[in-house]
């Protein structure tokens, strides 16, 4: 592993990371265009994190609601851990492990798609939340640091991003949300979002 300077260092970590990350980063592509018809057909995106990868979670459904670029349709995306009464009501009364399940299974759907965002890939309630949008026919798409990890296993997708540091994944978890996006866009605009709709079937 390259050992970097502080501070200047944090840039040439960033860089090593992108040469691989623009390789797996093609994934981007495919979930916008799958996401396309799941939202045009009155599906859902849910998604959480914990931390700075709540943000990340919280840019993206922010993206969808409001606009990316251009101006389109508003589309339903839900930040689990946005609704803090939602969520510390469920701590207190199930502990902090249930607090994303929970919230899957009151707004989830059978073809719904639930995004988790994650440096470690192996917190524990996206674990939970994993098994809970499994269990009643999501599709799991998630987006963690260095692979092997629990979260990948427990997705039908993920985008595992390669480098030492939390802060350098999660600055790849961004440019990959704005990727998403775009080619969400993208397949709105070539007429992509007509077909498909809520089928439940995994990417």
């Amino acid at each position: 592993m390259t050992v970097h300077p502080p501070v200047t260092g944090h840039c040439d970590e960033l860089q090593d990371a992108l040469g691989a990350f623009r390789v797996s980063s093609r994934i981007t592509e495919r979930w916008g265009e799958a996401l396309a018809p799941t939202l045009t057909h009155g599906g859902r995106l849910l998604a959480a994190g914990n931390g700075g990868s709540a943000a990340q979670a919280q840019h993206l459904t922010a993206e969808l609601v409001g606009r990316y670029r251009d101006d389109r349709p508003a589309f339903s995306a839900i930040a689990l851990h946005a609704d803090t009464s939602s969520t510390t009501a469920i701590a207190n009364d199930y502990g902090v492990d249930a607090v994303f399940a929970r919230q899957v299974r009151a707004h989830g759907r059978p073809g719904d798609v639930l995004m988790l965002l994650s440096t470690s890939g192996a917190s524990a309630n996206l674990l939970s939340a994993a098994d809970a949008a499994r269990a009643a026919g999501l599709r799991v798409w998630a987006m963690t640091g260095p692979a092997p990890n629990p979260l990948m296993l427990g997705s039908d997708e993920s985008l595992c991003v390669e480098a030492p540091s939390s802060a350098t994944v999660q600055e790849l978890h961004l440019v990959a949300v704005h990727m998403l996006c775009a080619a969400f866009d993208a397949a709105l605009d070539a007429g992509r979002g007509g077909g498909g709709g809520r089928t439940g079937e995994a990417t």
